[in-house]
């Protein structure tokens, strides 16, 4: 069994990009603060302090962020009202004949040949969960000619599908309730439902950030359904190992990335990071994973 999975440390200028979510945001006079004009973004805590002292990069769409890119937290909501491409909620069932449904925010790409079938990508929000600018990112591929699709996948634990965005607060503490069978079955349900559609073609991706990003691993560890071409994971890690405790003869043994789960990947899956932090227990993990051979 064949499988590929690439690590690098750079920004893609791509589809989807610039992400993963934190579990501390930057305090105010902190050099993850952003300037007072603008409010708190979740995603500052990724950046080094070499990053944040850089100049603003100059956007070429006014408040809508820089064309071309998935908009930022501050502009995605002028990025999403000005959007030509349609758009809209939808409930999915978790499976087939089920009640239960799972809200997911759906863009069409605005294609100049209507003929044309469009491949289908799965975005799968972070801790903080299906945000706005979670709907951007949705928008962008669209942009780029995928039909996305953005599942909540807070869904079932907020107590059923609903369109209104949760404080990231809430969503943080609803999240852990979401286990790995659940995310596989949102991924495969929103998978089925976009295939499904007259104008896609029966194939799609995932691409996730930070839990995302471990959501996309956990998708290709799995196998996914007929149809699944890949994925691109932002931070995240796939499944791992627990540590061994020392005890007063034996040292520690860290945690590790479970092999055995690695190997069963067949399809390209790519990770991204940020900044190289090379003391972090993410980006060890990180380089642990680009050590691993590409076949198995």
């Amino acid at each position: 069994m064949s499988r590929r999975i690439s690590l690098i440390a750079v920004a893609l200028p791509t589809v989807a990009i610039l992400a993963g979510c934190t579990l501390q945001r930057s305090a105010p006079g902190t050099a993850g603060a952003l300037a007072s004009s603008a409010r708190a973004d979740d995603h500052m805590a990724h950046m080094n302090a070499a990053d944040l002292s850089m100049p603003a990069m100059r956007s070429s769409g006014g408040q809508q962020g820089i064309a071309g890119l998935p908009a930022s937290t501050n502009t995605a909501p002028a990025r999403l009202k000005a959007s030509p491409r349609h758009a809209e909620w939808v409930k999915i069932a978790w499976d087939a004949g089920s009640a239960d449904s799972i809200m997911a925010w759906v863009v069409y790409p605005a294609s100049p040949n209507s003929r044309a079938k469009a491949p289908v990508v799965i975005v799968v929000h972070e801790i903080f969960g299906l945000s706005t600018w979670v709907r951007g990112v949705a928008d962008q591929a669209a942009a780029d000619g995928f039909i996305a699709i953005a599942p909540d996948f807070l869904s079932k634990v907020r107590g059923g599908p609903s369109s209104v965005e949760l404080p990231a607060d809430s969503a943080r503490k609803l999240i852990a309730g979401v286990n790995a069978a659940d995310r596989n079955r949102a991924i495969s349900a929103a998978a089925n439902y976009g295939m499904m559609l007259p104008s896609a073609q029966q194939k799609y991706a995932v691409i996730g950030y930070c839990w995302g990003g471990q959501t996309v691993f956990m998708h290709a560890v799995n196998g996914g359904l007929k149809g699944f071409s890949g994925g691109v994971a932002f931070y995240g890690l796939p499944y791992t190992t627990g540590g061994t405790p020392a005890t007063a003869t034996t040292a520690a043994v860290p945690a590790s990335i479970n092999t055995d789960s690695i190997a069963k990947i067949s399809k390209p899956v790519m990770l991204l990071t940020g900044s190289d932090r090379k003391s972090t227990r993410l980006n060890s993990s990180h380089r642990s994973l680009s050590r691993m051979p590409s076949s198995a």
